[in-house]
């Protein structure tokens, strides 16, 4: 039997390695932590969320509710996890960062198909059956022989991450807790503003000093699904009002009314010590983004135990280069997996690493690699990426725009459209799973 080679312990990799040990296949587990860290990283553990402890939302109308759904339905290693390592936010499935990280790493160290090798590699073996899963900050040496060996250019956009305030720091005079519309548990730290605030916060921010890009500054392209705030705010004035800092379905307790606009903390941790500012992806300044965030009323002396920051992401262009299976077109022995694909989003890059596992298992064990087609999430984004019409590709988070429509029209408006769309996805993964003995 074939060794599946998974390089990079990510979401995607470590996904990946589950899937391909639990179906029989041996697999090494290559890892470059802790010899190396990326500038984005900083636990020694696998499977590291960087931009944010959320995985969005639980809602089985929602196309990523029911791409969880899909991967629970198959024994993710991720979904475990997130659901054994969950803290409160609403309608929305957040994690303690450190807790589902060191849960993922003591799975995959103790699994006995798995072996885990430490240590930064610059090259692999073409001819060996391979996921490369080394995520989109990818540089140096292995990124050069991944350049040569999809033989065109990469593409590559910029990422941000929000900062974190520490809990105790938040003045409660000008916040409540609270989730929009009353869904789920009241989670939210929401910390209002009159129009006044909003206005001097706003022209602070359009007019903020941001860090300096070193040799790439000509070459800035945003992913829209995770866009600086200051660039959301450059867009005009009421572009955060319809974003981050909406306050639609939100009442201040103390007016009995909803604020011209609202800055939305979710906890970070287990113990509820760390909050998120929702939606402040930023590549301010460190004293900017202190001195900036600080006239949110809210936030005035909030103590910031990250600042946010911004570091370049990078992917192939997948069409040309990739199967619906997550492999290499013209060397299918070899597999990507995470965002490198053009997949955008923790669960998404997720769900490429199952496929890519569960396909690299399948061809290590003597048998055919599965598609499991636009009927499924898992696989509209596998579709997408693959798909050879697309003029310009760009990162895509699963959305229902990729998965097939239903063959037949369902009454009772959107909602109940996406939900029985879900349901087929669900019953076509279990079908899958049966057939393939998944």
């Amino acid at each position: 039997m074939t060794t599946v080679n998974v390089i990079g312990a990510g979401l995607a990799g470590c996904e990946a390695a589950w899937q391909a040990a639990r179906l029989g296949a041996k697999v090494r587990l290559y890892e470059m932590k802790p010899s190396r860290f990326s500038p984005a990283h900083k636990f020694s553990g696998f499977a590291e969320l960087v931009c944010s402890n959320s995985l969005r939302s639980d809602a089985p109308d929602s196309a990523v509710g029911i791409l969880k759904a899909e991967m629970s339905e198959l024994g993710s290693l991720i979904m475990e996890s997130a659901f054994a390592n969950r803290v409160p936010a609403g309608s929305c499935l957040a994690v303690d960062r450190e807790g589902f990280s060191r849960y993922i790493t003591e799975k995959i160290s103790s699994h006995p198909n798995i072996e885990v090798i430490t240590g930064e590699l610059e090259s692999f073996d073409t001819d060996a059956l391979t996921v490369v899963a080394t995520g989109p900050l990818t540089d140096g040496k292995m990124a050069e022989f991944i350049q040569g060996l999809i033989g065109g250019e990469s593409l590559s956009f910029f990422d941000a991450a929000a900062p974190i305030v520490e809990k105790d720091s938040v003045d409660f005079e000008n916040a409540f807790i609270a989730s929009r519309w009353g869904k789920g548990e009241a989670a939210y730290i929401n910390c209002p503003m009159t129009k006044e605030e909003y206005d001097l916060f706003y022209r602070e921010l359009i007019s903020a000093e941001t860090a300096k890009l070193h040799g790439v500054d000509s070459d800035l392209k945003v992913f829209e699904g995770c866009m600086p705030v200051e660039v959301m705010a450059s867009r005009g004035y009421e572009t955060l009002l319809f974003g981050p800092m909406k306050p639609v379905g939100l009442i201040d307790p103390k007016t009995e009314k909803e604020p011209f606009a609202v800055v939305q903390l979710r906890q970070d941790n287990t113990e509820g010590t760390m909050y998120n500012i929702v939606g402040f992806q930023t590549h301010l300044t460190f004293p900017e983004q202190k001195r900036v965030f600080g006239l949110i009323p809210a936030l005035k002396n909030a103590s910031f135990l990250r600042y946010g920051v911004m570091h370049r992401n990078t992917f192939i262009d997948s069409p040309r280069h990739m199967t619906p299976f997550y492999s290499m077109r013209d060397k299918r022995n070899i597999y990507f997996a995470g965002q490198m694909t053009g997949v955008e989003g923790y669960l998404e890059s997720a769900s490429s690493g199952m496929i890519a596992g569960i396909n690299a298992s399948r061809t290590a064990l003597g048998k055919s690699e599965i598609d499991f087609t636009k009927e499924t999430a898992m696989g509209a984004l596998a579709n997408y990426i693959s798909n050879q019409s697309v003029v310009s590709f760009q990162p895509m988070n699963v959305n229902f725009g990729i998965i097939a429509p239903l063959d037949r029209k369902v009454k009772g408006g959107k909602k109940i459209r996406n939900a029985a769309i879900g349901q087929r996805c669900v019953e076509k993964i279990k079908e899958i799973k049966e057939e393939f003995e998944l």
